[in-house]
């Protein structure tokens, strides 16, 4: 039997994912009542609610299943602990890309990614070039767009 692999994430990803348990878990009896209602209406082989009652219970069996699981494994780290030159998970990256434009990325867990607010994967193609590099190394990422090049500048703990 394999054992269970670590979850990495920050406290804020894993407060998101005990609000989403805990929403699911209180839909439950809703799912519930809805299943008896449809099932009070008759025939079942032809009972659209009670088919769309059953699958959507199915729906949140599963994703409570999973979040139990990522919350079970999950290894909280935080970034403001953490310390040296090179690049870890919960780092704060400063980079120049070919255009000499900066950005800056932190890396963190799969649920807690959004490139928008410059939050990327440890596990995205760029995360993955990052971890291990120091300050003034270059990192070369192919991405659907092509190859880009970046230049480390800085390396925060924040």
């Amino acid at each position: 039997m394999a054992t269970a692999e670590k979850v990495p994430m920050l406290a804020e990803g894993h407060r998101m994912l005990e609000a989403d348990l805990k929403r699911l878990k209180a839909e439950r009896p809703e799912i519930v009542d809805a299943i008896e209602e449809a099932r009070a209406h008759g025939d079942l082989s032809e009972n659209a609610e009670y088919h769309a009652a059953k699958e959507r219970q199915g729906q949140i069996e599963a994703q409570i299943a999973d979040l139990e699981d990522r919350l079970s494994r999950a290894m909280v780290i935080d970034p403001t602990t953490l310390s040296g030159d090179k690049v870890v998970f919960g780092a704060t990256v400063t980079m120049t890309d070919e255009d000499d434009k900066q950005v800056k990325y932190q890396l963190v867990g799969q649920t807690e990614a959004d490139a928008k607010v410059g939050r990327i994967s440890y596990n995205s193609p760029l995360g993955r070039a990052l971890i291990g590099r120091q300050k003034g190394d270059e990192v070369e990422v192919t991405t659907p767009s092509g190859d880009r090049y970046y230049e480390i500048k800085k390396i925060e703990f924040i």
